[in-house]
């Protein structure tokens, strides 16, 4: 996208003045039409929030990136940005003028103690690329937009002792909904989800023929997920559904079975096995062999002779 300066909003009132919006009702939480924002962005720029924000945009066309990660997109999505993740966008002209969605801010003392405070950032989907967006059905967004609106009658409101806990009950609600259609997500959108497989298993057999397995050893799921341009998290949540398995497992897995065929069909010691996979201590592959398959490497070997 070039050389761009990327703005620091630290308050949701800062946020208000930036984007030509009136004040907000709330100084930690608002709910926004996205058709209000003033915004001339006609070429690229970039954003980092000191709160979190939730975005539905039903109609964007142009480039959007997220982190690392860019795409194209003409669908309506939902994506989801933690405090100090940075957010570029350079739109098409059309995307001005049809500017269409929500965008829902909550700044982290909103939650101060309460559960969600620390829940929150259990939530994986608030580290995905927006290549991982959430893609709604028209059923589904109704149920999130639906959610939005009671959010915005609540702090629109008169405020009383009841007003923080409504919305951060509704909040949770629309996050659990969110968990869910990721979930969906995952089986729905399998084709996207098995090329992303084929990519981790391509890049895992590049690896176990790499000559620096044995001085490096397997790469960690953080760079394995960085490797495919998507979140360790994304990953893991993409693997359990498609295997049931988390990364560090399935990584195991195919370090075991590479053993495996080491064990069966050369002549080489279990030491030498160890330490051609990376493993500083034989006794520590041993360990991990037996708990993977229930034999130890010479059991193995054994059995398979």
């Amino acid at each position: 996208m070039g050389n761009r300066v990327i703005h620091q909003i630290k308050t949701i009132s800062e946020y208000h003045k930036v984007m030509g919006l009136p004040k907000p009702e709330h100084p930690l939480i608002s709910v926004i039409d996205y058709s209000s924002i003033q915004l001339p962005c006609k070429a690229s720029m970039g954003f980092m929030f000191d709160f979190y924000s939730i975005l539905i945009d039903r109609n964007f066309k142009g480039n959007m990136k997220y982190g690392q990660q860019s795409g194209d997109f003409e669908e309506g999505v939902i994506f989801f940005m933690a405090p100090g993740q940075v957010f570029e966008v350079e739109p098409e002209e059309a995307a001005i003028l049809n500017r269409s969605g929500w965008v829902l801010l909550i700044h982290p003392d909103f939650l101060w103690k309460t559960p969600l405070a620390k829940k929150i950032r259990q939530y994986d989907y608030f580290g995905y690329s927006v290549n991982e967006a959430l893609f709604l059905s028209d059923k589904e967004e109704k149920a999130i937009l639906a959610i939005m609106e009671n959010m915005m009658q609540e702090y629109r409101n008169n405020i009383d002792k009841f007003s923080d806990p409504v919305i951060i009950a509704q909040l949770e609600l629309l996050l659990t909904y969110a968990d869910r259609f990721y979930q969906r997500q995952f089986i729905t959108r399998k084709r996207s989800g098995h090329s992303i497989l084929d990519r981790l298993e391509a890049l895992l057999d590049n690896y176990l023929k790499s000559e620096t397995l044995s001085a490096e050893g397997m790469p960690t799921v953080k760079e394995i997920a960085s490797s495919l341009n998507v979140s360790p998290g994304y990953l893991s949540g993409l693997l359990r559904s498609l295997t049931g398995k988390s990364t560090q497992h399935y990584l195991q897995d195919r370090l075991i079975e590479h053993a495996k065929m080491q064990l069966s069909t050369t002549h080489q010691s279990v030491s030498e096995i160890a330490y051609g996979l990376g493993f500083e201590h034989p006794q520590s592959f041993s360990r991990l062999f037996k708990a993977k398959t229930n034999l130890s490497p010479l059991e193995f070997r054994e059995k398979f002779n």
